[in-house]
């Protein structure tokens, strides 16, 4: 890059007039972040619901889960590439219209028949998650522009947006089911209209501020080969293996033309940069996919997975992810002073040792323990998302909007690809391990298991890669109904039970995702201890500190 190319380095990027204005377009974003938790955790919590309503298994339901997920990087990693030219209010437009669109199709599910209330569900999904990537991928490089100097505190600020969504939804959906169980289901959707129309008359009559990377200079093209090929072959992998399962039933052909289609685009973009991209970045970016997984996953499945213990506890699944968002909100506001005690990477390798260790005691506590567990848990997932996002935006500036926002979508389309599904694997696994050891259930039930292994099992297989076996319902119902006609209701029952119990044993499997990036983060920090610490990167001298790299 020419002296020419950049603005000095002492040149701050253009700010939004007025402290007033800047602190109203800070808030509008905030709460544009919590509808995005509006729109996650209302499905979540009734992911069972449908589930029992339209009949899906374990991985059938994280499928669902994840067409509520996986379409948020599209969006976003797509208006990253164009957002600089659109503008950040263009995305936000986009965003309102999805949630909007999600608000009709979710209500409406709910009144018409079961067929058409899936496809209503499904499609909603859909648009609602590319609406959520729209929301992400204005509101961080808004903030990180406005706060160009404290990125990683005022961006783990905003991220204060998410668990304050959780818990508002949280408080509501638990004050519903308790207060007013007979609610249907189509008000909890329809609760994210209020936050919606909050955040759009927020930020409609604002003026949004110019990007640091175009203030500074940096160039398209400079922008797009800090990702680099390898970072669009990530991306590539996991599009396919998405649009290999969206497209299901399509014939081999079709199959092989979504593979070429993905070569050819990871081809043209290393054509295009001819660059494979910071190694740095492709690390945080491997990182990323369990952090998302560990974070975004487990609060996705986890009211499912406590149902049974909370039933037997006495308690409502649903204080789980309540409490531990509550604790994300509270840590978040005190991000600043954390982050300057410890450093950024010092506060991801505590924070995974934290989620390892919450996740695990999580998967066995009972009683109060339970709660104790989830503060661990808690704390630890807390900084994961917005101290990654800080990282990258510190160490990588040249890649402006693209960087910020490209390694939340490839989180979000890991964990909708990938995690919700394979913590579904999880759950069924835990499922039959608890069958084969409950030998009281397999005396009520002749012919359950045999051989250590449960006999009605069927191989399925989800977005190409993950096969599991899973609880063959049609044979189990066999089963049951060869008792005698006045013990298969409590044997149907007892076997319900004895699976939603179990459930609680795959989180300790889930341990091994945040084990994982403990181990990365402790690369990381002796990395930058040998070049003299960690110290963020100057736009103005980005150039030079890509070279050590």
């Amino acid at each position: 890059m020419t002296a020419a190319a950049v603005k000095p380095a002492s040149a701050p990027p253009k700010e939004v007039a007025g402290a007033g204005h800047e602190q109203m377009l800070f808030w509008g974003c905030f709460i544009a972040l919590i509808t995005t938790a509006f729109a996650f955790n209302g499905r979540m919590f009734l992911m069972e619901t449908w589930g029992k309503e339209f009949g899906l298994d374990g991985p059938e339901s994280g499928r669902l889960a994840g067409i509520g997920i996986w379409p948020f990087a599209f969006s976003i990693i797509f208006f990253s590439l164009i957002i600089d030219r659109v503008g950040y209010k263009t995305a936000m437009f986009f965003a309102f219209a999805g949630h909007l669109i999600w608000t009709i199709c979710g209500v409406s599910a709910y009144f018409v028949d079961k067929k058409t209330g899936y496809q209503l569900l499904y499609w909603g999904s859909l648009v609602c998650a590319l609406g959520n990537g729209a929301v992400e991928a204005f509101i961080n490089p808004v903030v990180a522009t406005m706060f160009s100097k404290e990125k990683t505190k005022w961006l783990n600020i905003l991220h204060a947006g998410w668990p304050g969504g959780l818990v508002i939804t949280g408080l509501l959906l638990i004050g519903i089911d308790t207060f007013a169980a007979s609610t249907p289901w189509a008000v909890k959707i329809g609760l994210i209209a209020v936050p919606t129309a909050i955040y759009f008359l927020m930020l409609v009559g604002l003026k949004f501020p110019e990007s640091e990377r175009v203030s500074a200079g940096v160039s398209y093209k400079q922008m797009l080969s800090e990702f680099g090929v390898g970072g669009a072959l990530i991306v590539g992998v996991l599009v396919v293996l998405q649009l290999l399962d969206f497209f299901g039933t399509a014939g081999p052909a079709v199959k092989m033309g979504f593979v070429g289609l993905g070569i050819a685009g990871v081809a043209a973009f290393g054509l295009y940069t001819q660059s494979i991209g910071r190694p740095l970045l492709l690390f945080l970016i491997i990182i990323m996919m369990p952090l998302a997984t560990t974070e975004i996953g487990t609060d996705g499945w986890i009211t499912k997975i406590m149902e049974g213990i909370g039933k037997q506890q006495g308690f409502h699944p649903g204080w789980i992810l309540v409490y531990t968002s509550a604790i994300m909100l509270v840590l978040r506001f005190f991000a600043g002073p954390i982050v300057h005690s410890v450093s950024p990477l010092g506060l991801l390798a505590i924070s995974a040792l934290l989620a390892v260790l919450g996740l695990s005691y999580l998967s066995f506590a009972q009683g109060a323990a339970i709660f104790i567990a989830a503060t661990l848990y808690g704390f630890g997932k807390t900084f994961f998302w917005p101290t990654m996002l800080g990282v990258v935006s510190e160490q990588c500036p040249k890649g402006g909007a693209l960087t910020l926002n490209a390694i939340s979508g490839i989180g979000m389309l890991a964990v909708g690809t990938l995690g919700f599904p394979y913590i579904g694997i999880l759950q069924t696994r835990a499922q039959q391990a608890a069958i084969v050891q409950n030998k009281e259930l397999q005396a009520e039930i002749p012919g359950l298991v045999a051989a250590d292994k449960v006999v009605p099992l069927t191989d399925k297989t989800i977005y190409e890669v993950l096969s599991y076996k899973d609880v063959d319902e049609k044979q189990l119902t066999t089963l049951i109904g060869a008792l005698p006609a006045e013990k298969r209701e409590a044997a149907a029952k007892r076997v319900d039970e004895v699976r939603s119990e179990s459930n609680q044993g795959a989180l300790g499997a889930m341990a091994l995702f945040p084990v994982f990036m403990l181990v990365c983060y402790g690369v990381l920090i002796a990395y930058f201890q040998s070049k003299g610490g960690y110290k963020p990167v100057s736009i103005g001298h980005a150039d030079e500190a890509a070279d050590e790299y």
